[in-house]
């Protein structure tokens, strides 16, 4: 199994609240899904085995079923609320939707059974567009919804390690924290941000810390920076140079070179077409310059207007 989490940063961004098993469970109907080579459609009926959770997760299989079975039941009642803007007015508006229309079990078997509503689905699959990608090794230690939902908010944003400020309001959301829970900002720190921190910290391949933002005494929203952990970056570097090479380099350039590539004027009028203006990619520089370093490593060959390498030389 590849372990590869693929989720649309509309998704990541969104507002929604899954406890832990919950996301635990929709982490491995993406990984199943990826794995079969089937992936995920709107009729898709997903499995999950009991024995899998309980491998990743580090419990035995008649408590992983139960966790299951539960998780399932709590998707069913769950929903996303996602935002974009109207593509005729340009007005910002926001849905809600179910995660899921079908659930099921199958008890002697341990397998449980799933299918994402026709409105998340390409939320999940649409990788066309800004994505965010990372093992599930990194979150399987978390025991923590709120850490593991930190960790997707901070990957996005992996290129530059730094994000910009997160509107305390938002990132209550983003975090799914309910609204009249921890409302006293000592106990949002201590039970929500302080103890996610230290989760991610602890168990995933980035050492984090943040800054407070303030208008007066009251706190409005945090910044975050992370670097990846040395062990962590000599392991990446290895595989580097080895036979997956090719994955993390563009003609032998560094990330360094393919931030300036990617920021030079010519390059962003010539390809700007690539990304929606509603997307991450379409709002910020930081955005941008992620999802187009992304796309080199990954395809270089979809950049044709001119020899990569040009853009280096003014």
């Amino acid at each position: 199994m590849s372990d590869i989490v693929v989720k649309d940063n509309a998704l990541i961004q969104a507002s929604y609240t899954l406890d832990l098993s919950e996301q635990r469970l929709v982490l491995l109907a993406i990984i199943e899904a990826r794995e079969t080579g089937e992936g995920i459609a709107a009729d898709s009926l997903l499995h999950v085995h009991a024995h899998t959770y309980a491998e990743y997760f580090d419990v035995n299989k008649s408590t992983a079923y139960t966790v299951m079975k539960d998780a399932c039941k709590g998707l069913f009642d769950r929903y996303v609320t996602y935002h974009d803007k109207n593509p005729k007015t340009g007005k910002d508006r926001s849905f809600h939707c179910r995660w899921v229309d079908k659930i099921g079990y199958e008890k002697d078997t341990g397998i449980v059974y799933l299918r994402f509503t026709h409105d998340v689905v390409p939320l999940i699959t649409r990788l066309e567009e800004q994505f965010t990608s990372y093992e599930l090794e990194q979150v399987k230690s978390l025991n923590s919804g709120y850490a593991i939902r930190l960790y997707e908010l901070l990957i996005q944003w992996r290129s530059v390690g730094k994000t910009p400020t997160f509107e305390l309001q938002k990132f209550r959301q983003q975090l799914g924290v309910e609204e009249n829970k921890y409302s006293r900002m000592s106990d949002f720190k201590k039970y929500v941000l302080d103890f996610a921190v230290e989760q991610v910290n602890k168990h995933t391949d980035i050492t984090v810390k943040y800054e407070q933002h303030k208008k007066g005494r009251a706190i409005t929203g945090f910044t975050f920076k992370f670097k990846i952990k040395a062990k962590q970056s000599k392991t990446m570097e290895s595989k580097r140079d080895s036979d997956t090479a090719d994955m993390f380099t563009v003609d032998g350039l560094n990330d360094k070179q393919l931030g300036r590539i990617v920021r030079n004027p010519a390059f962003m009028a010539e390809y700007n077409h690539l990304v929606s203006p509603t997307s991450p990619a379409g709002q910020s520089q930081q955005g941008w310059e992620f999802e187009m370093i992304n796309r080199l490593k990954k395809d270089a060959s979809q950049f044709k207007k001119r020899p990569i390498r040009e853009y280096l030389e003014y």
